[in-house]
């Protein structure tokens, strides 16, 4: 089971955290992280407390981390499928970041999945990116989901854009339909928004580095100094 301490503060407080906002896809209700002091566990999926190493729910878990497992400092992004910003952080940074600093070891990386209510098919989308992880294929489904969000994000229904989104990177769809239709990917899903919402997040994308909440999109250069800092470099 994985484990995140996410912390957010103002400037000043004894937790000497950043929190830094730029544009990004808000909840209705409210607006960009707050800067009161938050230190809540984040942990992927509550069913995995129970269940063994090797359970459906920890299958799921894993599909949406990569990276070296020794690797000792963590970059979360907290994110949505059909939000725009989420589309243009992931179109301006994710690869870079992916290349220098998680497919050298230095930095382990998790995709954790904040599907707004303004979004309508936010869901639907984590829910096949989720199954599809089931079949080793979250980061490809990831990555097409963003390149084809203009496609699908507007359709009603989008079960059959989502469909030939996933049959074009290989993903069996009939068994990715049965996973949804089965709501086998819902629990982790609800768990990771459920904790985000408590740990203060409210807008995406959202990445967490050691003590950094990066609320919105910021310039990739951002996110290098918080992971370089975090490294000790």
């Amino acid at each position: 089971m994985i484990h995140f301490l996410f912390r957010s503060a103002v400037r000043g407080t004894a937790m000497g955290a950043t929190l830094l906002i730029s544009p990004a896809c808000r909840q209705a209700h409210g607006t960009t992280t707050t800067g009161a002091a938050v230190a809540s566990l984040i942990s992927a999926g509550t069913s995995l407390q129970a269940g063994p190493g090797d359970s459906l729910f920890a299958r799921l878990d894993r599909s949406r981390i990569q990276g070296d497992s020794t690797a000792r400092v963590w970059m979360i992004m907290i994110s949505d499928f059909q939000c725009p910003y989420c589309k243009q952080w992931h179109d301006a940074s994710f690869a870079e970041l992916e290349r220098d600093y998680v497919a050298t070891g230095k930095v382990r990386m998790a995709f954790i999945n904040f599907p707004l209510r303004v979004h309508p098919n936010a869901h639907p989308a984590a829910e096949v990116a989720m199954c599809a992880g089931l079949q080793g294929k979250f980061w490809q489904m990831h990555d097409a989901l963003y390149a084809t969000q203009d496609r699908w994000a507007p359709r009603s229904p989008v079960a059959p854009a989502l469909d030939s989104v996933a049959a074009a990177v290989g993903v069996d769809t009939q068994a990715m339909n049965a996973c949804v239709a089965g709501h086998v990917a819902d629990a982790l899903i609800q768990s990771d928004y459920d904790r985000g919402e408590r740990a203060g997040v409210r807008s995406t994308p959202t990445v967490v580095i050691g003590q950094q909440l990066l609320a919105g999109v910021q310039p990739t250069e951002n996110y290098r100094r918080a992971l370089d800092a975090a490294l000790g470099h």
